[in-house]
């Protein structure tokens, strides 16, 4: 008499269903790379060092010479510090926003001065803020060769203002991409609460 039901078919085992071995060594290396990152954040603070130092021979210049610069040289000189402010900035963002989003949350939350944006911004902020600095940058150079327009020739002039352009042009196409890339997620959440029709 032949057994017309099929045999069990017996669920596979715990070990059967871990991952294997290769590919669990190989993850978590991926995943313990990131950890390469940090000493390039890291190295980004010789760069507030660099910046620093100018800052103060540029100040250091200023002051000693103040009373026989013109207008338009303290001009310069003053948006030449703002200049390396914004950069300043610039590496912070950088820093923070960079090392928290793509190596290790910052364990110091509960400081007093923690700035508020650090766990905001994501690496799409980043983009738009670093193409903004850029931008601010380039306006701030522009400017000072507009104050000294007779000493610089028409050619470097236009070249300057070229260039700004294209920086202001990017990005606002930057800041539209991330838009665009943004909006599906809209439109779904409607779909799923619609009425049926019937």
């Amino acid at each position: 008499m032949h057994d017309d039901h099929p045999p069990a078919v017996t669920p596979p085992s715990p070990a059967a269903q871990k991952t294997p071995w290769l590919e669990g060594t190989l993850e978590q290396l991926f995943f313990r790379a990131r950890w390469l990152c940090a000493p390039l954040y890291l190295g980004l603070t010789a760069g507030l060092v660099v910046i620093l130092v100018k800052f103060l021979q540029t100040m250091w210049g200023l002051l000693r010479d103040s009373y026989t610069l013109q207008f338009d040289d303290v001009f310069v000189g003053i948006l030449d510090m703002i200049d390396l402010v914004l950069l300043a900035n610039l590496l912070l963002i950088v820093m923070f926003a960079g090392y928290e989003n793509f190596v290790s949350k910052l364990d110091v939350r509960n400081h007093r001065d923690f700035p508020d944006w650090i766990g905001h911004v994501t690496f799409g902020d980043i983009k738009i803020k670093l193409m903004a600095s850029i931008v601010a940058m380039s306006a701030i150079h522009v400017l000072a060769d507009f104050i000294r327009v007779d000493t610089i020739p028409s050619r470097t002039l236009a070249w300057s203002v070229g260039i700004h352009l294209a920086f202001v042009v990017s990005g606002l196409m930057l800041a539209m991409m991330d838009r665009m890339m943004e909006a599906p997620a809209a439109p779904a959440r409607h779909e799923s609460v619609k009425p049926d029709a019937h």
